[in-house]
């Protein structure tokens, strides 16, 4: 009796163990698939909003910020910020991408150097400034 239960015991538990390595894989492969939706953008710009009006943003060689209402005609943004999708104020300093929700109270490193646009689509930088998005 005592090798049946234990014979149970072990199969149950080889079962459990097979179940959780198929989910560490698949989410595994799912976490690649997101990363991987990420293109590097053709032309650097993203797009922003503010008081319904749309702006666009691009950074130059030497990461500092520019604006344009038309995409023509450009001027550099002297603050350097911008806001994402829920007003968050982001901004470039000490090599960084940082945030603030308090309108640059605080500010603290933004997570993967990602932010929302207006349209849902994300946006990030990787180290050497280069903008890369992904339109879900």
């Amino acid at each position: 009796m005592k090798k049946l239960l234990f014979a149970a015991t072990a199969i149950c538990m080889l079962l459990a163990l097979n179940v959780n390595s198929a989910n560490a894989a698949v989410n595994n492969v799912t976490n690649e698939t997101k990363l991987a939706d990420f293109k590097k953008s053709a032309t650097g710009t993203w797009e922003g909003k503010m008081d319904g009006k749309t702006y666009w943003y691009k950074l130059d060689k030497s990461a500092k910020l520019w604006w344009s209402t038309d995409g023509k005609k450009w001027a550099a943004v002297e603050s350097g910020m911008w806001a994402d999708k829920d007003g968050k104020w982001l901004k470039i300093g000490d090599g960084k991408l940082w945030w603030s929700a308090d309108e640059g109270k605080k500010w603290s490193e933004a997570p993967e150097w990602k932010w929302e646009g207006p349209q849902g689509e994300w946006y990030k930088f990787d180290a050497k400034w280069n903008l890369w998005v992904n339109k879900m």
